[in-house]
């Protein structure tokens, strides 16, 4: 069941012992909106599988209480927090659950008790929401987090909308937060120098395709993919596909530019599309999304990168075709 800001917060009151469970890698605007509601709420934040640098300096910073691989089961109910299928989560047993999500397509939302889901920046911006909403403070500890969580999720304001700039505007003014703080924080951040290996090894891997005047790269590196895929893109790219695998499963994270998607590149459309045909997962942002399933990484990088030739080139979606056909059929 789908809720409005007032009553999703309504509904939490009603519950004394919440998880406000994070997917895997968990990224600074999972954790932050966790973290604002636990503090209105009430409640227990749990990393399903760690989190990523950002995150972590987050948790450090901000002296957050996390609980790893946190058992559902414990608890009156589990919020999941920006996640859209159950692969992010590891699959785990869910139980009672809700979800606060912003992704173009959200799985988990099916068999949820109740949810809030719509188009967003960040979950951070709808967290946010809910807490203006309420009345409820903008504690500095947590409008710093809902800060850095629209930051990081909005790739320093690439993807920013008006809708995004008035939030900070107003997280600022109501908790006396400076842009600046947020920042130098997050300068912070220590180097990985594991990650530096991962993003030159996974360089000399490209494979660099022109089509017409756009460059689409693809590559594969053992993680770090989401990154690697954004470090295509700062140095030329317009369409970036990497690799990474897990056990039997692969996963696909794909960046487009902005130019890129006004061309009609929808990376979460695709990766969602693609994911059907393998009983996996897939979605996203349109410049932003990835794909997880059980098959063979090239073939999945293949039929990524032919979606996204055909839609850079103007040739016609199949998928499109048929179902337009069909309805021309029907029609006669």
């Amino acid at each position: 069941m789908q809720v409005e800001e007032t009553e999703f917060y309504n509904k939490l009151l009603d519950y004394t012992n919440i998880l406000y469970l994070c997917h895997r890698n968990a990224d600074p605007d999972a954790v932050s909106s966790a973290f604002a509601l636990s503090e209105a709420v009430g409640g227990t934040i749990g990393l399903v599988d760690g989190c990523n640098r950002v995150a972590s300096l987050l948790i450090d910073k901000l002296n957050i209480d996390v609980v790893e691989k946190p058992d559902p089961s414990e608890y009156d109910i589990t919020l999941v927090v920006d996640t859209s299928t159950s692969s992010q989560l590891n699959d785990i047993k869910l139980g009672k659950y809700c979800v606060i999500d912003h992704h173009a397509t959200t799985a988990l939302i099916e068999n949820a008790e109740f949810y809030l889901h719509r188009h967003a920046t960040s979950t951070a911006e709808m967290v946010f929401d809910i807490l203006r909403s309420m009345g409820a403070p903008v504690m500095r500890r947590t409008a710093m987090g809902l800060l850095t969580g629209i930051i990081t999720d909005t790739g320093h304001f690439k993807h920013a909308t008006q809708e995004t700039f008035r939030t900070v505007s107003e997280i600022i003014a109501c908790s006396g937060v400076e842009y600046a703080e947020v920042l130098e924080m997050m300068a912070a951040t220590p180097q990985d120098i594991s990650m530096r290996i991962a993003m030159l090894k996974c360089a000399t891997r490209a494979t660099i395709e022109r089509v017409d005047d756009w460059l689409l790269v693809d590559s594969h590196v053992n993680s770090f993919g989401g990154a690697a895929s954004s470090m295509f893109l700062n140095i030329g790219a317009d369409v970036a596909l990497i690799g990474t695998s897990r056990d039997a499963n692969i996963r696909v994270s794909g960046r487009a530019k902005r130019e890129a998607v006004a061309a009609g590149v929808n990376l979460g459309k695709i990766m969602e599309d693609i994911s059907q045909n393998y009983d996996g997962t897939g979605g996203g942002h349109a410049g932003a999304a990835g794909i997880d399933v059980v098959a063979d990484m090239d073939t999945i990088l293949g039929e990524c990168k032919s979606r996204i030739r055909d839609i850079l080139t103007g040739k016609p979606n199949p998928s499109i075709c048929d179902s337009l056909n069909d309805e021309c059929h029907e029609s006669e």
